[in-house]
């Protein structure tokens, strides 16, 4: 089965959250929503900060680490396996660059909607050289880049807007 970047997801059928490997690059399901599945997607990747917003740097930055890794071996898997070199689906991508977006977030609900806003803005847009790793990423590696840049440009521009309001 095949599925083209811009198809719809849900073509895939819920069968592939069987695969474990499946179900983390898509995120658990997230990547098979008919609508926006990038912005669901980002979505469980605010749950999962919530779920780790109150651990010092040090854990937050292995746990990110380590979700970068997983990502791109998960979502090389589930590309070779639909043939498509960055559909869709998979979002453990943008899971991890909210993720990095949020690193010393500041303690508000205004910040990480802010930050969420922001990094999608990014995420859709691809600002150079966003587009650049998007278009010439290979693999999981390609696939990871372009949201990890885009939570990195979130972070840069939450931590200096934080800085200048004094948050």
């Amino acid at each position: 089965m095949t599925i083209s970047h811009n198809s719809n997801p849900a073509q895939l059928g819920w069968r592939w959250l069987g695969n474990p490997r499946h179900c983390l690059s898509l995120g658990f399901g997230c990547g098979l929503s008919p609508l926006a599945p990038g912005t669901v997607g980002t979505l469980l990747g605010v749950g999962l900060y919530w779920l780790l917003a109150d651990f010092n740097i040090a854990i937050y930055s292995t746990v990110v680490l380590g979700l970068f890794v997983i990502g791109i071996l998960t979502a090389t898997y589930t590309s070779r396996a639909l043939g498509v070199e960055d559909p869709s689906a998979i979002v453990i991508d943008e899971m991890v660059g909210i993720l990095v977006a949020c690193i010393a977030l500041p303690e508000s609900l205004v910040w990480l909607v802010f930050a969420f806003l922001l990094f999608r803005a990014f995420d859709i847009l691809k600002p150079w050289p966003i587009a650049w790793i998007d278009r010439y990423g290979v693999g999981g590696i390609g696939i990871m880049g372009d949201d990890l840049l885009a939570g990195v440009y979130t972070l840069v521009c939450i931590q200096a807007t934080a800085y200048l309001v004094g948050a």
